[in-house]
Parts: structure tokens; C-alpha cells; sequence
């Protein structure tokens, strides 16, 4: 990664990502579809090749004087065409022909969601890869689990990465699918009936953009498309969440196994100078809320009147550029947190004997059972040495042994079986399954 990850955050979701979703690049992408449906009637000889060629050469706009004849027609399709119209001159006359306003833009939406799809996949792929990159190297970092926020058994600081490496994939393949869902046109006219406009000018003007042809639509592409591009948006958010929780339990006080990353001069609190706060994993987690909370509006916007009313275009004009720069400054910040994740394995080791080999239990549990004893009749003993030693501040290692039961069954083999490898030996499995490990 670049040595400063927070120019990286400038540039990636302020300019590139914010530019998709900016007023002049959302008419720029109007105007291509409005160009590629006048290629396809121009090779059909509707458009004469002369005026094609004018339409094709001068079509452009001015977003002020866009904006001024917005004031004016309260339009912004036929505002958008009278502002290319003084551009081009009368070749003009054949633009827009058979169309109605909602396929220029839920064909020129669809570009767009496209072209943030691509970063998107790219900000995710780069931080999958650096997570499997931190994941390789604490392979063998021993840790305590937890379950239900108690200690539980060891296991690798490595195969808690590899548990986020592994989702993040899924997050991919998931955004992978919805850019297919969403990466689909309409050039149909009022009610997509194609009264004023062939079916082969769709397919044309649509395959000059990349884009698929619907089997059928009405005025509009169907919001299910859209709502499963938000969920799998909201999806990747929950992974997020996910991830900077986690970081934010290991950096506190009494956990202390892992950090963010603190920068030079960085300051943790205005009244206390010795805070080291998660405040980026903080972000994380609230700013994911904000995307999960979006894909509601999109459930909401699949039922819409008939063949179409207007009340999902406002949400929908809120909703995707957020959630979108949501999810890429957040996968940018946390390229930086994970790349530079501050680890301190003597902090897990200490934690591991917090408990003073109580985590042990179940080992000793099965050693019981496969010496002959019934289950229910071990685990009191187990359960109770356990017990002891936590609430007394002993090892259970060593209260395990006082038992007679415990040394006539089992008591030659008990050393081997209090052994923090013993948990982790299988380790290389998960790497390998993942594809980290050959």
C-alpha cells in the first residue's frame, strides 16, 4: 500500500468515486445513451448520415446554462436536451426520438452504478488481500477464542483474519452478481411497449453501452435489481462492522491485543493525553449503520404504481451515491488499519493464561470420557476444579490433579494433555482450504 493511507482516502473516494456521482457526470452519462440510441436509428437510415454526424460531432452542454433552462422547464431530461439542442442545431430534432425520460436515466443510472461497481471491486479485492496478507503472517499467533465474550479455547490471531478474508470474498462474489443484475438498460418508450422505438434499436443502442437488454419492462427497470445492489452493498457494510468491532474489543484497556494504527502527532483526547482511542474503527461501525439502514429505502422502492410513479427516484438519488462512498471510504480506511494493524502477541499470551489453564477443560473432559468414565459423571469433576481455580485465583492445572479420580484414570498422561498446541495443530487446514497456503 502507499506509505499514506489517508491520501489514499482523498483520492480514491473524493475525486474518482465522488466524480461518478457528481450532477455533470450524471448528464454526461444521459447524453451517451442519448447517442447511442441515435447510432442505432442512424443505421436504420431514420437519421440521416449527415445529421448523425453533426449530432455525433457537436453534442455536448454547458451544466450552467443546463441549469438555467432547468429553472425554467422544471425538467431535467428535456432540459438536458434543449441544452445539447443549442450545441448542435437543427440536426438536433432527431435526438430523443420514441424515448421517454426514464430510459435515458435508468440507462444512464445503470452506467454509472457500473463504473462505481468497478471501484468498489477494486477497493474490496486490495482489502482482501491485505487482510490474507496479515492472516499469513500471525498464522501462528496464538490467542484465546471467545464465546459469548468469555474465554473459550486457544486458537491463531491468523485464523481470526483468515475468518475475514474468507467473508470479504463472499462480499465480492456477492457485488460481483448485483453489477450483472444492475448492468442492464431500457429503451422502450412510455410503458416499454416499444410504440415509438423497435426492439433492434434497444438491442443496438444498449449493446453500444455495454449494457443487457431486459425481456420486459414497464416504464422503468425494476427496483429489485436496485434493491439487491443495496443489499449486497449493506452486506459488505455488516463485514465491516464486523471487522472494526472486533479490532475495537482487542484495543480495550483490559483486552489489549491489537490496535489501530496511532500516527505521528495523532492526539487520543483533548483532556487526556494518555488515550489511544479506535476512533476509525469507531467510524466504521457507525457509518455502517448508515448503509444498512439505506437498503431499506430500496425494499421500500421495489412496489411503485403501476407501470411507474416518481416516488423512488428522489430516495434513490440519496441512497446509492452514499452508500456507494460509504463502502469505498471505508474500505480504503480500513486497507490502512489492517495493513498496519498494531498486533502484540505477549498481550495474548498473557491473556491466554488468564484463566490459568481452565481453557484446558475439555480435554481433560474427553480424556475422562475415552478412559471409560460416563459424561455426566466427569464433567462435575472437571467443571468443579475449573470453578475453583477461577473463583480463587489457582490453576486449574493444578486442581485438576488433587482429584483422585482424575489421577487413577488419566493421571500419567495429564502433562501431555495441557498443551496450548494441541488446539491449533490443524491450523494449515484452513490456510490451505483458503488458498493461502499450498
Amino acid at each position: 500500500m502507499e506509505d499514506d493511507p489517508d491520501s489514499m482516502i482523498e483520492r480514491y473516494t473524493r475525486e474518482e468515486m465522488g466524480k461518478i456521482w457528481s450532477d455533470e457526470y450524471r448528464f454526461r452519462k444521459q447524453l451517451e445513451v442519448e447517442l447511442a440510441v441515435c447510432r442505432a436509428w442512424g443505421s436504420r437510415g431514420v437519421i440521416p448520415k449527415a445529421d448523425l454526424d453533426t449530432i455525433l460531432e457537436k453534442a455536448d452542454f454547458d451544466i450552467d446554462r443546463l441549469y438555467e433552462i432547468e429553472k425554467v422547464t422544471r425538467h431535467e431530461t428535456v432540459s438536458l436536451i434543449e441544452a445539447v439542442s443549442e450545441k448542435v442545431g437543427p440536426a438536433s430534432r432527431w435526438m430523443h426520438i420514441g424515448l421517454t425520460s426514464s430510459d435515458v436515466l435508468d440507462t444512464s443510472f445503470a452506467l454509472q452504478v457500473r463504473e462505481a461497481s468497478d471501484l468498489l471491486l477494486e477497493g474490496l479485492t486490495r482489502l482482501r488481500k491485505a487482510v490474507g496478507e496479515k492472516a499469513l503472517e500471525h498464522k501462528d499467533t496464538i490467542c484465546i477464542g471467545r464465546t459469548h465474550g468469555v474465554h473459550a479455547e486457544p486458537t491463531t490471531f491468523g485464523l481470526k483474519l483468515l475468518v475475514w478474508h474468507e467473508e470479504l470474498g463472499r462480499d465480492i462474489e456477492r457485488l460481483e452478481r448485483a453489477r450483472e443484475a444492475m448492468r442492464v438498460g431500457k429503451i422502450s418508450g412510455t410503458v416499454g411497449t416499444w410504440a415509438f422505438v423497435d426492439p433492434e434499436v434497444e438491442e443496438e443502442a444498449l449493446g453500444h453501452l455495454g449494457l443487457r437488454v431486459p425481456n420486459v419492462a414497464n416504464q422503468v427497470i425494476q427496483r429489485d435489481r436496485y434493491a439487491e445492489f443495496m443489499a449486497a452493498l449493506a452486506i459488505v457494510a455488516c463485514t465491516f462492522d464486523k471487522m472494526a468491532l472486533e479490532i475495537r474489543h482487542l484495543q480495550r484497556t483490559e483486552v489489549g491485543e491489537a490496535a489501530e494504527p496511532f500516527r505521528k502527532g495523532q492526539k487520543g483526547s483533548s483532556a487526556m493525553p494518555h488515550k489511544r482511542n479506535p476512533v476509525i474503527c469507531e467510524n466504521v461501525c457507525g457509518l455502517a449503520r448508515v448503509v444498512r439502514g439505506n437498503l431499506q429505502v430500496a425494499l421500500e422502492n421495489v412496489a411503485l404504481w403501476h407501470e411507474r410513479d416518481i416516488s423512488h427516484s428522489s430516495a434513490e438519488r440519496v441512497i446509492f451515491p452514499d452508500s456507494c462512498i460509504i463502502v469505498d471510504y471505508l474500505t480504503h480506511r480500513l486497507i490502512g488499519v489492517i495493513s498496519d494493524l498494531d498486533v502484540d502477541p505477549d498481550r495474548m499470551l498473557a491473556n491466554l493464561e488468564m484463566t490459568k489453564g481452565a481453557i484446558f477443560s475439555q480435554r481433560v473432559l474427553l480424556a475422562l470420557v475415552e478412559s471409560g468414565m460416563r459424561r455426566e459423571d466427569a464433567y462435575p469433576i472437571v467443571q468443579n476444579a475449573a470453578h475453583t481455580a477461577i473463583s480463587q485465583g489457582t490453576d486449574f492445572r493444578e486442581e485438576i490433579r488433587k482429584d483422585a479420580t482424575v489421577k487413577e484414570r488419566i493421571g500419567k498422561e495429564l502433562d501431555g494433555l495441557l498443551d496450548y498446541g494441541y488446539f491449533i495443530r490443524h491450523r494449515d487446514v484452513a490456510f490451505r482450504r483458503a488458498g493461502l497456503l499450498g
